[in-house]
């Protein structure tokens, strides 16, 4: 190969101030390479996972019609995303080069499209790649210059750097990070081919040889299937695509190239490291409306100087305006949104303009506390070492309060002096007829109101409170039940209602969600999710059908084994958001068992047909 003319240092490229790196969630680059490089290289402020290697060797001789030129390399840029594996937007190829104008390419066609079946479309001129501002550091190693993979990771998850990609993709930032997306990044060459310039990523180049029988590996095959596809490949399995464990330093086949190599991945996922339970912000429930509040601080926030807080939910932004407060005081800003389908955990970006601050970032638990129902009982069940448990008491908060800071001008209109002379002239005529003029003056005050007033606050306070009750009471099918006494072994229905009183209904979510323990299970490891009927502030909570149930009853079976006494079970109603945290209750209420239903059995004769 030949060898380029001049060496460019791209250590330069990379000098940008900590405050322009990514900080907006979890940045995973899942490029494969030597450890110890890493650590070494990548600064502290980072935010990813370095997960790099860079394989390759010495390169050939070429010839007069087949070589490529060290440095003649880019990268081809794709966003997918993370589900359904789909390209979103444009594809974009950048270079520091600028490739000649009748050059050979295959259009701009990400790795997943060609692995999702996309042929091979070649052209010759109408080419164009970006040259971006901050300059690529180098792609491709040769036998005398290694690429620097914490160089490269470096540069992708720079701020600046996904920034300008979202911007020539097509994709809004804030939603290029939520999580839900990926930027895929294949190494490009600009190589000559039996005298004739092309572009190629490292899957086209193997595309490209089965299409020529072999005969651009037998040319060019240091480049295209050594140093170009093994320049980025993944350490860790993504996207359907398996790491690299293969050699770093031969030649690798067509396959293999298609499959595993060329191809790096920038994830961004809002949480490292699942925290600890107790490390959680808020424990939600899943598919429920809910109410995120940060508290603001710092100086002072009024129509002259407003304060403003942005929430970055999965990849959804609520930007909270005119957030007032007075010096030395502070404010509630809060957002309401829905919480994801499947359980999951969350982190809230939370940033803050116009003088305040606030906590940054808010982890939030997303669990589901459906699927644990009671087994199906059996009329042989028995439990002869039952001992009651007590009544549990989960946190329980039946009001809240909070306010909001309403600013006001108070009027102080002061007068603003502003003296200047004023000059006259008098003519007048002597005796002699001779005419004289007299100048003289007197200070006028041309001075003007202004008004030197300040804000003042005024502080409106809101509330909430939650009312609720709770009734047990035989199922319809008992045949000996009453009121409130039943036989063990028949079922019970439920209902539960809750009410929210509140002076800003904007502010307050109705009760959601009420979950109901057994007195059988010690009131734990078995429980059912109530089915909630919301309307506006009201709802009314009661028992799913029962699977188990011959009439598909809203119906929970009482033990067969259990005593006679109160039969007491507990449900605790949640999930009332307010500003100010979630509003909860206990309760209970009992039916009284007398009897089993074995007593309702008896021997009867046969009917005579």
């Amino acid at each position: 190969m030949r060898t380029a003319t001049k060496s460019v240092s791209w250590a330069a490229d990379l000098a940008l101030p900590r405050e322009t790196r990514l900080r907006n969630g979890r940045v995973s680059f899942y490029l494969h390479n030597w450890r110890n490089a890493i650590s070494a290289a990548v600064p502290a402020y980072a935010t990813g996972e370095g997960n790099m290697d860079s394989g390759g060797s010495g390169m050939g001789d070429g010839t007069k019609t087949n070589y490529w030129n060290p440095g003649m390399d880019g990268v081809r840029l794709s966003v997918v995303h993370a589900d359904n594996r789909a390209v979103i937007g444009s594809v974009v190829d950048w270079s520091n080069q600028k490739p000649n104008a009748n050059i050979a390419h295959f259009g701009k066609v990400s790795k997943l499209s060609y692995n999702a079946g996309r042929t091979l479309s070649p052209a010759v001129g109408g080419y164009v790649c970006v040259q971006p501002t901050q300059k690529l550091p180098k792609i491709i190693s040769t036998g005398s210059s290694k690429a620097s993979i914490a160089a490269i990771r470096s540069y992708f998850t720079d701020e600046q750097v996904i920034r300008a990609i979202a911007g020539y993709v097509g994709i809004d930032f804030d939603l290029l990070i939520s999580g839900d997306y990926r930027i895929v990044v294949e190494p490009l060459a600009y190589l000559c081919y039996n005298g004739q310039q092309f572009a190629m990523t490292a899957t086209e180049a193997a595309l490209y040889d089965q299409v020529v029988n072999g005969n651009l590996r037998k040319k060019l095959g240091t480049l295209t299937h050594k140093n170009l596809p093994l320049a980025i490949f993944l350490e860790e399995a993504d996207l359907g695509y398996t790491a690299w464990s293969g050699s770093r330093t031969e030649k690798v086949s067509n396959g293999d190239i298609i499959s595993s190599l060329g191809i790096g991945i920038v994830r961004f996922n809002e949480v490292t490291t699942p925290p600890d339970p107790g490390e959680y912000d808020y424990e939600y429930r899943v598919n429920t409306e809910v109410i995120t509040s940060v508290e603001v601080r710092g100086g002072q926030s009024d129509p002259d100087n407003p304060v403003s807080v942005r929430f970055n939910i999965q990849g959804r932004t609520y930007t909270v305006s005119n957030v007032y407060y007075p010096d030395g005081d502070s404010q509630l800003a809060w957002v309401r949104w829905r919480t994801p389908a499947e359980p999951c955990v969350i982190t809230i970006s939370v940033s803050v303009s116009g003088g305040g601050s606030a906590q940054g970032t808010i982890t939030c638990n997303i669990v589901d506390l459906d699927g644990n129902d009671p087994p199906n009982p059996m009329a042989d069940d028995r439990n002869n070492g039952f001992r009651p448990a007590s009544v549990p008491e989960k946190e329980q908060v039946t009001s809240a309060s909070w306010g909001i800071w309403s600013p006001w001008w108070q009027e102080n209109w002061e007068w603003v002096e502003n003296w200047q002379k004023c000059w006259h002239t008098d003519r007048w005529t002597d005796a002699d007829g001779k005419t004289h003029r007299d100048r003289w003056y007197h200070w006028v005050d041309n001075g003007w109101w202004e008004d030197h007033g300040w804000w003042e606050f005024d502080y409106n306070g809101y509330s909430a409170s939650l009312a609720g009750s709770m009734k047990i009471t035989p199922d319809e099918k008992s045949p000996t039940a009453t009121a409130s006494t039943l036989k063990s072994g028949y079922g019970v229905q439920e209902k539960v209602t809750a009410k929210v009183t509140t002076n800003q209904s904007a502010a307050v979510t109705a009760a959601q969600n009420a979950v109901t323990y057994f007195p059988e299970f010690g009131y734990e490891s078995y429980w059912r999710l109530l089915e909630a009927d919301i309307s506006g502030r009201s709802s009314t909570f009661q028992f799913k059908a029962n699977p188990y149930s011959t009439y598909n009853r809203r119906t929970h079976f009482t033990p067969i084994w259990y005593s006679d006494g109160s039969y007491t079970p507990y449900t605790w109603l949640l999930d009332c958001w307010t500003p100010a945290g979630m509003l909860s209750m206990n309760l209970t209420d009992s039916v009284t068992i007398r009897g089993n239903l074995w007593e309702e059995w008896h021997i009867a004769p046969a009917k005579q047909r």
